[in-house]
């Protein structure tokens, strides 16, 4: 399985601007510093997350980035589709072209398919209101909390 940076990354700087912008717009200079993410790759980032219509830009003097919607509107899926960073976990580059000789399927992809699919759920699930909130997991007891609508 394989999640890549440009999916942690937009998650990180996306949960950091719905903490930071409560009050006004925040800079990505100000998220690359808090978070120790390279200032042009957030650029490439955020120009996604703008295109996809989960930030808005403030111009001029203290300008920089909000939320396009509220943080509990906002799914940690939706993020991950944005910048373009599906969770593989089957090695098959086309789920319906198997990935052996031949076309087809290895013994163990409708394990890998599924899983994925369990994973894609989750995160959308989760919002990022969830995550300010630590409503995700208790880490260290082991204790799942809440997680937005998929709670009920």
């Amino acid at each position: 399985m394989k999640l890549g940076t440009k999916g942690r990354y937009a998650v990180m700087a996306m949960v950091d601007l719905a903490q930071a912008s409560k009050k006004a717009p925040v800079t990505l200079g100000d998220i690359a510093s808090r978070q120790e993410i390279s200032l042009s790759y957030l650029e490439q980032l955020f120009a996604k997350l703008r295109k996809a219509g989960l930030v808005k830009s403030v111009r001029g003097p203290g300008g920089g980035y909000k939320l396009a919607r509220s943080a509990d509107q906002t799914r940690i899926s939706d993020i991950m589709v944005a910048v373009e960073e599906p969770v593989e976990v089957t090695r098959c580059g086309n789920a319906s072209r198997g990935c052996l000789e031949g076309g087809r399927r290895c013994i163990t992809h409708d394990l890998w398919d599924e899983l994925g699919r369990h994973i894609h759920l989750f995160l959308n699930g989760v919002t990022l209101e969830d995550v300010l909130q630590r409503r995700v997991m208790g880490a260290a007891s082991g204790q799942h909390f809440a997680l937005g609508a998929a709670a009920e």
